[in-house]
């Protein structure tokens, strides 16, 4: 850390009541464990009400505009030697990747702390992501990334079943939903590719009635990589997991199923060669004989939960 004197901690923005606190939590201990080390915190954030917020806490704060031209003249100003993204949760995650695509972490010679980008990427990309699990060995539900909507209701048809449609690079599922009808569908793909800031949504198979479980799961540059816990949604799949009550450790699973599940969490953060922490999503049948991977990974140190 001694090479990294000044790190910029993207905050979360606006929060909602009973969800995504975790956001302000870690970026609390990000700040404070960083400064303990005498690097020097530069936190930017749009939302002045939150603990992080605090110069006690966040070192050189900045209340500004979480885009990607502010960034960039806080970048140009203040010259951080690193950025640590993942804090604030889908909001920080693609700042960083635009500003890396705009080449201005490039040209200020700015590092990424934590997960690197590539991880990021290959996560963020519905139709990347599928082919990750699907390569590794593990099931997710038939689905098709779409970029129009004929493509997606010409899969619809094929497919004969109810659909959820989730958008790429959207924060806390907006913009998708399920359908029950071709029509439904027509209305919900629209609106997914329309709030998709690359214009991209994943249209598959829905599971509703299935239990929701999910995996916090840590991995190191060194591949040392462990499943903090498993927690189980009170609600089936359908109910947002921020409109949920989450328990852990699983309740209703028996231990071989939960370790099955355990497993595939583990194989999925290998692969994406993933530095830090994430959660992982999985919907297991109603008698515990099949499971699916539902949803790319979120990352974390706390990051953002939620279909």
């Amino acid at each position: 850390m001694s090479a990294r004197r000044r790190v910029l901690v993207i905050g979360s923005g606006p929060i909602l009541i009973g969800q995504a606190a975790e956001f302000d939590y870690a970026g609390v201990q990000a700040c404070l464990a960083l400064r303990a080390e005498g690097v020097e915190t530069i936190l930017v954030n749009s939302n002045p009400a939150t603990v992080m917020t605090d110069p006690d806490v966040g070192g050189t704060v900045l209340i500004g505009p979480l885009s990607l031209e502010y960034l960039t003249c806080v970048i140009e100003e203040h010259r951080p030697d690193a950025l640590l993204p993942t804090l604030g949760g889908q909001t920080g995650l693609n700042l960083a990747v635009a500003l890396d695509d705009a080449g201005v972490l490039q040209r200020f010679g700015v590092e990424v702390l934590g997960t690197p980008l590539e991880a990021v990427r290959a996560a963020e990309d519905r139709g990347g992501f599928r082919d990750l699990v699907v390569g590794i060995g593990e099931p997710v539900p038939e689905s098709a990334v779409v970029e129009h909507l004929e493509q997606g209701l010409a899969f619809v048809e094929r497919l004969g079943a109810a659909v959820v449609v989730r958008p790429a690079f959207t924060l806390g599922g907006g913009g998708g939903g399920f359908a029950h009808s071709l029509e439904e569908a027509r209305e919900r793909i629209a609106h997914g590719l329309e709030a998709s800031p690359i214009g991209q949504v994943l249209v598959e198979r829905s599971l509703l009635g299935w239990k929701e479980i999910e995996f916090e799961v840590l991995r190191d540059a060194a591949d040392t990589t462990i499943a903090i816990c498993g927690m189980e949604n009170l609600d089936p799949m359908g109910v947002h997991t921020g409109d949920s009550i989450v328990v852990a450790p699983i309740q209703t699973l028996p231990d071989p199923v939960v370790q099955r599940l355990r497993r595939c969490a583990l194989k999925i953060v290998r692969a994406l060669k993933l530095e830090g922490g994430c959660n992982v999503q999985l919907a297991v049948s109603p008698d515990g004989s099949d499971y699916r991977v539902i949803e790319r990974p979120r990352f974390k140190l706390g990051g953002e939960r939620g279909r």
